[in-house]
């Protein structure tokens, strides 16, 4: 047996070696767990990962390698992977790279040969944590020294929202949507190029005027990484949008939404990552199987006594995944209908966005 090149030191004390590939370098970061069977180059990919390192439940990674076509966004800036098991010799006509390739050319370290189940089962009943990833000589005294100094960053959003204005444009289309960047997948602006909208995504902070000098026909407000709270920009933007224009709201957009409307946002034990949450609609009594990443939820008794509905909620613990008011033409939902794990449970919600615009325009 080869020698451990790497291990990981939890928050609490507990040290899990492995083998490194990506990046060869240190990375202090929050550890979360992913129970996806498929889906390793979206979520290394998915900005709302910024500064998170992400176990992979499912045992075997890098067994089809990663394609150019892919990528929620052009540069990675999850904050690392631990797996059990990694593949390097992909088996996929599509692939371009392998996953450790892509991993180190961004700078991102990885670990495998962990036992997954064990660290998972951690995280599940004490929370998530922050983590050290280190060389495998790295003295325990060190390490937990090490993590105890770090404090969490709380500036992810300004660090991956883009920073000049955007366009992506489809043939003949019949709608302006402006979309705030606060760290935005690229399959979501497919989903809404689909539906004939031309896209333009301007920065977390680019203000109401700017935002409203585009004349858009709706506003979208995007996933993101980190504390809702934090990025009051957005909610000031919404409270001064709300009932001016139809607003759809994904993921860190469904928590912004809420917290502009007066609603409160609470840190979940472990949060949902995943792509098989059940979701019941409370309109149609429909279950929509969800994909879905996200540490913080809406706190629902804080919903009472504002203009806000709540509309979804998640069968496995209770939380809320949607709200609206309709008399603004507001809406949003907790978790990623572009991810279309059901497949095509959460399309409409698309649809939804456009009708609105449709009976904004005509109104």
């Amino acid at each position: 047996m080869k020698p451990f090149t790497k291990k990981i030191v939890l928050e609490n004390g507990r040290e899990f070696y492995g083998y490194g590939f990506g990046a060869d370098r240190e990375a202090i970061n929050e550890i979360v767990f992913n129970t996806s069977m498929v889906g390793y180059q979206e979520i290394l990919s998915d900005p709302s990962y910024t500064d998170q390192m992400v176990v992979m439940t499912y045992p075997l990674i890098g067994n089809y390698g990663t394609a150019e076509e892919d990528y929620e966004t052009k540069f990675p800036t999850i904050g690392g992977m631990i797996v059990r098991e990694y593949n390097d010799t992909p088996s996929n006509f599509r692939y371009t790279k392998t996953l450790h390739e892509v991993l180190e050319e961004h700078n991102i370290p990885a670990v495998s040969g962990i036992d997954t189940r064990t660290l998972t089962r951690i995280i599940r009943d004490e929370g998530s944590q922050k983590v050290l990833v280190t060389d495998a000589a790295t003295p325990s005294g060190e390490a937990m020294r090490r993590l105890r100094e770090y404090d969490l960053p709380h500036d992810m959003v300004s660090r991956v929202s883009c920073r000049k204005r955007w366009f992506s444009r489809t043939p003949n289309h019949r709608w302006d949507v402006v979309a705030v960047d606060c760290g935005i997948k690229y399959n979501i602006i497919r989903k809404l190029n689909e539906k004939g909208c031309n896209v333009t995504v301007v920065p977390f902070d680019a203000s109401v005027e700017e935002i409203l000098a585009f004349r858009p026909d709706g506003i979208f407000l995007s996933n993101g990484p980190g504390d809702p709270t934090d990025v009051r920009p957005v909610i000031e933007k919404v409270r001064a949008l709300r009932g001016r224009l139809p607003i759809f709201g994904i993921c860190m957009g469904h928590q912004l939404i809420s917290l502009a409307y007066g609603a409160r946002t609470f840190k979940m034990k472990f949060g949902h990552r995943g792509g098989n949450h059940p979701v019941k609609c409370l309109a149609t009594g429909k279950i929509e199987i969800t994909s879905q990443n996200h540490s913080f939820a809406v706190d629902i008794e804080s919903l009472k006594g504002t203009p806000l509905t709540l509309t979804h909620v998640n069968l496995l613990d209770g939380t809320a995944e949607g709200v609206e008011c309709a008399a603004d033409r507001v809406f949003s939902v907790q978790y990623h209908p572009e991810s279309a794990p059901g497949p095509q449970d959460s399309a409409y919600l698309f649809d939804k966005f456009i009708k609105m615009m449709e009976e904004y325009k005509n109104a």
